[in-house]
C-alpha cells in the first residue's frame, strides 16, 4: 500500500511538472527539458559504467543540456544558427580528449559519449522545434508571450504516450499471451501493444472531432506514429538495461525508477513526430 501511494504521488507530481513546463511558458519548457536531458545522460553514464575522466562526464552532460536549450532559442527565432557553434566545439573537445585516456579501450568511452549526445540530447532536442512548427492546430495558451509557441502538439505526444502505457499495461496483464519481443522485454505482449494502440486511436479520434483545425486522419496518424515510436523507444531502453544488467535507470523518481524510465518513449517519439509534422507541412 505504501509503494502504491508513493508511486501514485510521484506520478501525479511528475505529470504536473511536465504539463506545466510544456504549457506555461516556452522558457520554462526549455529549462525543465534541458534538465531532463542532463539527467538522461547522467543516468546513461551510470548504468553503462562510464569510467572516463570526471570532467568528460560533466562536460557531456552540460553539452546535452546546452543543445536542447539552444535548440529552443533557435526554434523560437530568438538566436541565429551560430548558437550551435559552441556545441560543435564541445564535441570536438570531447572527441580529442579520448586520445588522452589511459584506458585499455578508450574507443568504448568515445562511443558512449557519442551515443549519449546523439540518442538522448540529439533526438530529444528535436522536441524543441515541434511547438514552433506552423500547422493548423488550436492555440492552447493564447497568453503565452511568444505568439509562435504552441504547446499542444508536444503535450499530445506525452498524453498519447501515457495513454498508450496505461492501455498496454491493462490489456497486457489481462489478456497478454503472445510475447512482443521476448528477447528484450519478456513481459510485453502483442495484446498489450494493440490495447494501447486502440486507446490512443480512440483518443485521437475524439480530439479530431473537437479540434478540426487539423484533418482527422492526421490526428490518427499522429497517434499511431507516437505509439509505434514510443514502443520502440521503450524496447531500446530495455535493451540498454538488459545489456548493463540493471533493473531501473535510477531512483530519483520513487516508485518509477529514473528519469530515463519515464522518458524512454519520448526520446524516440520526438524525431518521428518532428518528421511527421515536417511532411504534412510540406517543409521537406
Amino acid at each position: 500500500m505504501k509503494n502504491f501511494l508513493q508511486r501514485t504521488l510521484t506520478g501525479i507530481l511528475f505529470v504536473a511538472v511536465i504539463v506545466a513546463a510544456i504549457c506555461l511558458h516556452p522558457l520554462l519548457f526549455a529549462g525543465v527539458f534541458s534538465i531532463v536531458v542532463g539527467f538522461l545522460i547522467h543516468e546513461f553514464y551510470a548504468i553503462s559504467k562510464y569510467d572516463g575522466l570526471i570532467w568528460q562526464r560533466w562536460l557531456g552532460i552540460a553539452s546535452g543540456m546546452y543543445l536542447f536549450f539552444s535548440s529552443c532559442l533557435f526554434a523560437g527565432n530568438l538566436v541565429g544558427k551560430e548558437i550551435y557553434m559552441p556545441y560543435i566545439l564541445l564535441m570536438v573537445v570531447l572527441s580529442v580528449s579520448v586520445l588522452y585516456m589511459r584506458k585499455s579501450n578508450p574507443v568504448n568511452q568515445w562511443g558512449q559519449i557519442c551515443f549519449a549526445q546523439l540518442y538522448f540530447a540529439g533526438f530529444l532536442s528535436l522536441l524543441a522545434f515541434i511547438p514552433y512548427m506552423h500547422y493548423s492546430l488550436p492555440v492552447l495558451n493564447p497568453h503565452i508571450q511568444s505568439p509562435d509557441y504552441n504547446p499542444l502538439p508536444v503535450l499530445m505526444i506525452f498524453i498519447f504516450i501515457w495513454l498508450n502505457d496505461s492501455g498496454a499495461y491493462l490489456i497486457g496483464t489481462w489478456k497478454g499471451k503472445h510475447r512482443l519481443f521476448v528477447r528484450i522485454s519478456p513481459l510485453k505482449s502483442w495484446e498489450g501493444f494493440f490495447g494501447g494502440l486502440v486507446v490512443v486511436v480512440i483518443t485521437s479520434s475524439i480530439f479530431s472531432y473537437y479540434n478540426t483545425d487539423m484533418k482527422w486522419y492526421y490526428w490518427l496518424v499522429f497517434g499511431v506514429i507516437t505509439v509505434i515510436s514510443a514502443t520502440f523507444g521503450d524496447l531500446i531502453e530495455s535493451l540498454l538495461k538488459r545489456t548493463y544488467g540493471v533493473k531501473d535507470s535510477g531512483s530519483i523518481l520513487p516508485g518509477h525508477g529514473g528519469v530515463l524510465d519515464r522518458f524512454d518513449s519520448a526520446i524516440l517519439a520526438a524525431p518521428c513526430i518532428f518528421i511527421f509534422f515536417k511532411l504534412i507541412n510540406g517543409d521537406f
